[in-house]
């Protein structure tokens, strides 16, 4: 039987601006299944960002419900929501945001240090999954020294070292010439078979159609909300 790992009920974001309050999402309603593949689409200021926030446990809402994992958000200290970002949940960015000071393998043990995991481990860990983005033997580079596709694969590698349920993307081909995009997307598709949920915010047409789900916004509602495919892997 699948599983909602992500379940928003009437969620709102609201921003004090003015005498006029800013909603950045309103009365938002979503579901996402354990194993499943989203793409979020809209245009600038369709709350999409502010929706990606909210899931990754960035932000919180304003008002509504939020069950991650079976868990409460608003119930959580600070502490808790920084252990779910470590742990539950992956984070890629258009912008890489790897450490220069960094090899690649010590960018992508980061998480592990801060889950306080023993050095021999988060080597073996961090080396691992440099191998799952085809990068092992890049592991000493720095980012000066890597490509702008190969950054983005050890930014993945650190997303996923620690295992997490759910992969949060925030345009990753945003930054990628369009045959390193599709090396990219092809790596998110690997992840989904191996039962990572996948949550993608994009701008481009073709990364969101290799989704198994679209999920267009405007004006922090859901438009519509469409399944394009049947999953790739239905997690028991």
């Amino acid at each position: 039987m699948v599983e909602n790992v992500v379940e928003l009920s009437a969620i709102n974001r609201v921003y004090e601006m003015g005498e006029e309050p800013l909603y950045a999402l309103k009365d938002l309603t979503l579901s996402i299944e354990n194993g499943d593949y989203v793409a979020i689409m809209g245009q600038s200021g369709s709350g999409k960002s502010t929706l990606m926030n909210l899931i990754g446990c960035l932000d919180r809402p304003t008002s509504g419900r939020y069950i991650l994992n079976h868990k409460d958000v608003f119930e959580l200290t600070d502490d808790e929501l920084a252990s779910i970002r470590n742990t539950t949940i992956g984070f890629v960015f258009q912008q890489f945001n790897l450490l220069s000071s960094m090899t690649a393998i010590e960018n992508v043990m980061l998480p592990l240090v801060y889950a306080g995991v023993e050095k021999e481990q988060r080597i073996m860990r961090a080396q691992f999954a440099l191998q799952q983005v085809g990068l092992d033997q890049r592991r000493y580079h720095r980012p000066t020294q890597l490509s702008g596709g190969q950054q983005q694969r050890v930014s993945i590698a650190r997303a996923i070292v620690n295992k997490p349920r759910i992969l949060l993307a925030d345009e990753p081909t945003g930054a990628l010439d369009s045959h390193t995009a599709t090396e990219i997307m092809a790596l998110f598709d690997e992840l989904v078979e191996q039962g990572i949920t996948v949550i993608l915010v994009t701008h481009d047409g073709e990364v969101a159609n290799r989704a198994s789900r679209i999920v267009r916004m405007r004006d922090g509602q859901i438009t519509s909300d469409s399944r394009i495919r049947s999953q790739k892997n239905t997690p028991a």
